[in-house]
């Protein structure tokens, strides 16, 4: 495994997560080049487009190692994209991407239970 200098300047990176490389490493038989975002274009599963996520998604539906693929995205705290056919924002599964405006007023109570 290699590190880079800037992950060991994150506060708690070296705590038990799991890499992609354990979820799509290389596979005796090969088959890790035929899971479905090795072949699929791979902004798809970063796009803004609510066609493309759900897209993205379905891909992931068949795909043998998505439970392993969706534990390493929550143990990572994904940023962003379709992870184991889940949306991740902000290291959290959320249903669908909300377009640019004002938050609800749901989402703000939520953030300032998170806060306290």
């Amino acid at each position: 495994m290699s590190v880079l200098f800037s992950e060991l300047l994150v506060p708690g990176w070296a705590d038990e997560k799991i890499g992609l490389d354990a979820v799509t490493g290389t596979y005796s038989d090969g088959s890790s080049f035929n899971l479905p975002c090795h072949t699929a274009d791979p902004e798809m599963y970063f796009s803004e487009d609510d066609l493309a996520v759900a897209e993205a998604k379905s891909l992931c539906g068949g795909c043998p190692v998505r439970a392993q693929c969706l534990e390493g995205a929550l143990s990572r705290k994904e940023p962003a994209g379709v992870w184991g056919g889940e949306l991740f924002e902000d290291g959290r599964v959320i249903a669908r991407k909300r377009k640019a405006g004002r938050p609800t007023a749901s989402e703000v109570a939520e953030r300032e239970r998170e806060a306290a």
